[in-house]
């Protein structure tokens, strides 16, 4: 009796990606991505001016848990009004962090494979917990060495000063803040070309002198100071270290199903019909 020919798997929608739209109509959900991006940080901005109080407030509190006694004034006449304008775009950027990941996501999922929206997922949650991760580093830790030290400086050029310029100052915070908590996001992005194939185990393990000299540069950029400097290039040493190992398992996890898979098809061969 004959064997009836094996049927073939259907792929269906959700194994190969979404429906291919013309490309119009994706210039289209673009524009409302975009749209929807802007309101979102503009809701922020709103609602950060309208508590500017109690974020200059917050801000302030590094510079008491510093233990330097320096004190902030206003200077410039629109020195205050600059200066919340800059803290409302920062706030509005933390505040609508979660709704331009979900739209940016909504945009980009359904283009996506089943398997690669798993890992897109995983990737914005974990990169929306470094972010968070490092501007709280940042602001109950980093902040308060990078303070001390810039004054002990300060007194070291025999230039010691009794105040800063408010609007300077929360510049500073700010930008050091939001530096810090994008500087977290590297291990998902190595961890993200990893997993989709383009960054293999043993480059990223060669390159990880090269990575090393990368974070070193770009922490120089956005701290004030080498003390300061070196305290950030450690947790990302660590957070590069913990995506080498991560790595290394998931190689081994990748051998591991291609050997029982090979072997599998061995076995297959050698049964007689």
């Amino acid at each position: 009796m004959a064997q009836e020919p094996e049927e073939l798997p259907e792929h269906s929608e959700e194994e190969e990606g979404g429906p291919i739209k013309p490309f119009l109509e994706h210039l289209e959900d673009l524009r409302w991505v975009l749209i929807k991006c802007v309101s979102a940080l503009l809701v922020g901005m709103v609602i950060c001016m309208v508590a500017a109080p109690q974020v200059v407030k917050v801000l302030q509190y590094p510079l008491d848990w510093s233990g330097t006694g320096m004190k902030i004034q206003w200077i410039n006449p629109m020195g205050g009004f600059w200066a919340s304008m800059k803290l409302a775009f920062f706030g509005g950027i933390v505040l609508g962090l979660p709704f331009l990941l979900y739209f940016i996501g909504d945009f980009v999922i359904p283009a996506l494979k089943k398997n690669e929206r798993k890992y897109f997922a995983r990737a914005v949650v974990i990169g929306a917990g470094l972010f968070l991760s490092g501007v709280a580093l940042c602001y109950f830790l980093m902040l308060k060495m990078s303070l001390r030290a810039i004054v002990q400086y300060n007194r070291w050029l025999n230039v010691p000063t009794e105040f800063w310029q408010a609007d300077q100052y929360f510049s500073f915070v700010s930008w050091f803040m939001l530096g810090m908590g994008l500087s977290f996001e590297m291990p998902v992005l190595i961890l993200t070309l990893v997993k989709i194939g383009v960054l293999e185990h043993r480059t990223l393990v060669k390159s990880r002198k090269y990575i090393f000299v990368i974070n070193l540069v770009v922490c120089s950029f956005i701290t004030p100071d080498p003390v300061t400097t070196i305290f950030m290039v450690v947790p990302m040493t660590v957070l590069l270290e913990i995506c080498i190992l991560i790595s290394a398992y998931w190689e081994k996890q990748k051998k591991t199903a291609e050997a029982a898979l090979l072997a599998s098809g061995v076995e297959q061969g050698s049964t007689p019909d």
